[in-house]
């Protein structure tokens, strides 16, 4: 008996086949193998094609079939992950009406801002836990104004894992967790807000139906199954973002456990056992995988939307031709910690939550041209990265969540072993590595979603810790003064 998970990123669409008693991974595949396009007609802008994760899902699931070398109708249940905060908007037939406005599209921060001000920065935190800032709420203010004759068309509005659900089995619905990140849900009220919708003027009509993080969320279609090679009717039993499911592959479900990521955006998300917020909404507070109303269990999440997209950068345009990501990893480790008095803000990818929305663009300060060539920057690079998780994860402390252990996955960045490294020395947790991946996570939801596993326990037995990296008390001072030259040139710019 077998177990799907799918994962919609913004890089590639992922499709993982679990073997649901071993709890072991029978075949991955990925698709596009080339990062997938966002198109940004104007600076700021950020969009996908929706349509397009469907076809490229339908490639994934195809491969990982044909890898694991089993029967379609050997799955039993379907998971899913997806970016978070994205907005699709679909008419009455279900067909999407214009390209997604993905997470991180910085255009919706004015509607935010002054979304907050005019319900109330009191309400909007104690009620939604967060400013509406730059979420899919906002993203659908900007639609209503710009686009007014397509707003008027739209029948159901969808995070990028409602629509990827809806394409399997027909069904247009969502879940609380899909709505706090999208800032629709009050926490104190536990209902879609009122106030949220009254202000921007949206129908109730536009929230599909709710459905619960782990259960049925509908069956695949008898067309759809054909055409993946799949068994009519086989259910979708769980749908989370893809940070709250990034926890929940690594089994961090209860207060205080950390969870981290490296790819596109970075991401520390911690888990919190009460309702608390950051008055200034630099890091945000949603609803976890296994939240409810009388336990709440709540995801604090620090987001860097410049992370692996600032070294692929670097990849690119800065290290010789033909480089690899492990000969980039070792030209920057050539080179000392602080990277010679060079510093990077890796704050290119759009408004920056941690940085109050402000889009205040990447930047390099310090460059001596006596002194400093591609391998400086290279490392510079990485440690402008590390710092701005040293940079939240302390707005975190605030909050309560402590940072001593951070768990990931063995991808993207956590490759680098002087990412890990420089993590780990210049915020002195231990770092704490496994084999898992985000789709892996969602066929594990899937099963317990199917009540196939008992409990998330059961699901994630078998999950295997492959590396710990503990933080070098001989390297803490010389990354500590390397950061506070690096915090001096961010509070600059924030200032300016």
């Amino acid at each position: 008996m077998y177990l799907l998970g799918c994962d919609i990123g913004s890089s590639s669409i992922k499709a993982s086949i679990v073997n649901s008693e071993s709890g072991l991974t029978q075949a991955s595949d990925f698709y596009p193998k080339e990062e997938a396009p966002i198109k940004a007609i104007k600076p700021g802008w950020a969009e996908q094609n929706p349509d397009d994760w469907w076809e490229y899902l339908k490639i994934a699931i195809a491969g990982a079939i044909r890898q694991a070398n089993i029967r379609g109708e050997d799955i039993k249940a379907i998971g899913i992950s997806y970016q978070m905060h994205g907005l699709v908007l679909v008419d009455k037939q279900l067909k999407v009406l214009r390209p997604s406005i993905i997470w991180c599209d910085s255009r919706a921060v004015p509607y935010g801002e002054q979304a907050f001000r005019a319900i109330g920065e009191e309400h909007c935190l104690s009620h939604l836990l967060n400013s509406p800032g730059n979420f899919t709420a906002a993203k659908l203010a900007w639609v209503k104004e710009n686009e007014p004759r397509l707003f008027d068309s739209v029948c159901k509005l969808m995070l990028p894992g409602d629509f990827i659900a809806m394409r399997l089995t027909g069904e247009a619905n969502t879940t609380v967790s899909g709505l706090s990140e999208g800032i629709f849900w009050d926490f104190k009220e536990n209902r879609v807000s009122d106030e949220v919708m009254k202000y921007f003027g949206f129908d109730a009509e536009l929230i599909p139906a709710i459905r619960p993080t782990f259960g049925l969320q509908g069956e695949l279609l008898e067309s759809v199954a054909s055409e993946l090679g799949l068994k009519k009717g086989t259910p979708v039993t769980y749908r989370a973002g893809d940070q709250p499911n990034n926890a929940l592959s690594l089994n961090v479900l209860h207060p205080g456990e950390i969870a981290a990521t490296a790819g596109t955006s970075g991401v520390v998300y911690g888990v919190n056992g009460k309702v608390n917020y950051d008055t200034r909404s630099r890091v945000n507070t949603f609803a976890h995988v296994n939240y409810a109303a009388g336990q709440p269990r709540l995801g604090v999440l620090l987001c860097i939307n410049g992370v692996g997209i600032l070294n692929s950068w670097v990849k690119r345009n800065v290290a010789p031709e033909g480089i690899g990501y492990e000969a980039l990893n070792d030209l920057a480790a050539s080179v000392a910690i602080g990277s010679e008095g060079l510093s990077i803000l890796p704050f290119g990818n759009g408004a920056e939550r941690m940085l109050e929305n402000k889009e205040t663009a990447c930047s390099v300060h310090g460059i001596n041209f006596n002194i400093h060539d591609r391998r400086h920057i290279a490392r510079a690079a990485q440690e402008g990265i590390v710092f701005s998780f040293r940079y939240g994860m302390e707005i975190m402390d605030e909050m309560g969540i402590d940072s001593r252990v951070i768990r990931a996955g063995n991808a993207n960045m956590f490759l680098s072993p002087l990412f890990r490294e420089a993590l780990a020395g210049v915020t002195g947790s231990v770092i704490e590595l496994y084999d898992t991946n985000g789709a892996v996570g969602a066929a594990k939801g899937a099963g317990i979603g199917a009540g196939i596993y008992t409990s998330p326990a059961e699901a994630f037995a078998s999950l295997k810790k492959i590396q710990v990296v503990e933080p070098d008390a001989l390297l803490a001072d010389a990354y500590y003064d390397a950061y506070i030259n690096w915090k001096n040139f961010i509070i600059q710019s924030i200032n300016n």
